[in-house]
């Protein structure tokens, strides 16, 4: 069996031009800047600091993030390296079928799909949870939520993940227009809140920056307690699970990488942009600082407002609680609001992202071919509904809250991957065009990939467990169906592509 089968990026770029499935190049480094930001800059900007401050780093979350943003940081750099060289839909995907082969890019394939369908479907979940309690907030008796005896529907998810289906379908351009004055809107309530937040910062709630470790059952809800809870290097080694302290600050920074997954999503429009070899690396490395500013502008406040002692005593430790235990209740209207806002970006783009991928394993024929066909807008309108509804009905039946782990996953296999790849193309292809170089090749790809492993060790046993089971089941489709319908499988479809290649750089 030919498992590490690749493709050349000749062939790749030769796909693109198939006018069944040719995708229309229509945004520039501000649109792909401000997806990222809109999938980043979410709900977690005012919930996740708060959390890994409470249960694992104490102030040092600063470090935290730090650490997160550093790493994440370098890891898309790559990706800035492939996007700028194989200008394709499929992000990692693509990238490793050119570099590593076929088995291996199936397998990132199947973790973005992971990654994105449970990210898409939890956060329209959350959306609906969130939307419901600004209702309440604001006085008004309304609730988008119908029981049917034991079974229970959220309409919220279905409105949203419908609403930018339908943009999607129409063009991405339209849909990116939207998602910016949306990000804008929820820029600006960040940028407010923050600033109001720090005439509430005493400095005596920085210290200690660093808290001494400490055994994690001795602090209530923290997330490390618990076998299946706590991070994978210390279940394996034997380790008392711990919080603060130095690994708590590594764990910590495993929990808020969270708040940097997106960008792997905007690697997967570069097919859609217009003079993608500039454009990407810019859209990236732009909105990569923004958001990195702007999560520990947060980080800052929230643990300068309140004690991180206080934050571990409460039930799910927010931004919004710091406001509420230096009395300013009227913050939770805002912040509420501001997370309607920002999670409605993030469903626009996670469901880009989803079929994106779908669509290039599909059009390599990994996936059923007639998923990568495209409609008279220029996207793969067919496809985007199918996703679309089955997004809408996970989010609106099913508690995927327990599922959400799996996106930290998901995202740090396919980065861990990329890194790696990155000198292996630079060493068989040396003579490629590439608009930007990832520096330090290869000790620097190799210690990025290091570090997203180090990250991906710090998380849970029980993420790792339910990682593996989803391996089990893509290698099962695989083996059943994508090895026997790939077209690097078909003798006659490779020569086909090999006649394409010829006019395909240039």
């Amino acid at each position: 069996m030919q498992l590490f089968r690749t493709k050349s990026v000749e062939q790749t770029l030769a796909e693109t031009g198939d006018s069944k499935r040719k995708l229309v190049r229509s945004l520039n480094a501000w649109d792909l800047a401000v997806m990222g930001v809109a999938v980043a800059v979410g709900a977690g900007i005012f919930s996740v600091g708060a959390q890994a401050a409470a249960y694992h780093a104490g102030p040092a979350v600063i470090v935290s993030f730090l650490i997160a943003g550093v790493v994440c940081g370098a890891a898309v750099m790559c990706y800035a390296e492939f996007a700028s060289l194989i200008p394709a839909a499929g992000s990692a995907y693509t990238f490793t079928y050119t570099t590593m082969g076929e088995i291996v890019a199936w397998v990132i394939g199947w973790d973005l799909i992971l990654e994105m369908l449970m990210a898409g479907s939890v956060i329209a979940k959350y959306w609906g949870v969130y939307l419901n309690d600004l209702f309440h907030l604001m006085g008004l008796n309304f609730n988008t939520v119908f029981h049917f005896g034991s079974f229970t529907f959220d309409v919220a998810p279905l409105i949203i993940v419908a609403f930018f289906t339908v943009l999607l379908v129409f063009g991405t351009r339209l849909s990116a227009r939207v998602d910016g004055a949306l990000t804008v809107l929820k820029i600006a309530i960040v940028a407010f809140v923050v600033i109001v937040g720090f005439f509430y910062i005493k400095a005596s709630n920085y210290t200690p920056f660093v808290p001494p470790s400490q055994p994690a059952s001795s602090v209530p809800g923290a997330a490390a307690s618990g076998i299946m809870g706590q991070p994978l290097w210390q279940w394996a080694t034997g380790l008392q699970p711990s919080i603060y302290g130095v690994s708590g600050i590594l764990s910590g920074a495993a929990l808020v990488f969270f708040a940097f997954i997106g960008f792997d999503v905007v690697a997967t429009a570069s097919e859609e942009t217009k003079d993608p070899h500039k454009n990407v690396p810019r859209g990236i490395g732009l909105g990569m600082l923004l958001v990195t500013v702007l999560y520990i502008l947060v980080a800052i406040v929230t643990t300068g407002m309140v004690s991180y002692k206080d934050l571990a005593k409460a039930a799910s430790p927010s931004l919004a609680t710091g406001f509420e235990l230096v009395g300013a209740t009227w913050a939770a209207k805002i912040i509420s609001f501001g997370i309607v806002v920002g999670l409605t970006t993030v469903v626009m783009v996670l469901l880009l992202g989803l079929t994106r991928v779908v669509f290039a394993m599909s059009r390599d024929g990994l996936l059923p071919r007639r998923l990568s066909t495209v409609g008279k807008h220029g996207t793969p309108a067919s496809l985007q509904i199918v996703l679309g509804v089955i997004v809408a009905l996970v989010a609106s039946c099913f508690d995927v809250g327990v599922l959400s782990d799996m996106v930290n996953i998901g995202t740090l296999s396919a980065f861990t991957l990329v890194a790696v790849s990155v000198p292996i193309m630079r060493r068989k292809r040396p003579e490629l065009p590439r608009a930007f170089k990832m520096p330090g090749s290869p000790w620097v790809p190799i210690l990025i990939a290091l570090a997203n492993l180090w990250l991906m060790l710090n998380l849970s046993v029980l993420t790792w467990i339910r990682f593996v089971v989803w391996l089990v089941i893509g290698f099962a489709i695989y083996f059943g169906y994508s090895y026997r319908h790939s077209r690097l499988g078909n003798k006659e479809l490779s020569a086909d592509l090999s006649e394409e290649t010829k006019t395909s750089i240039g």
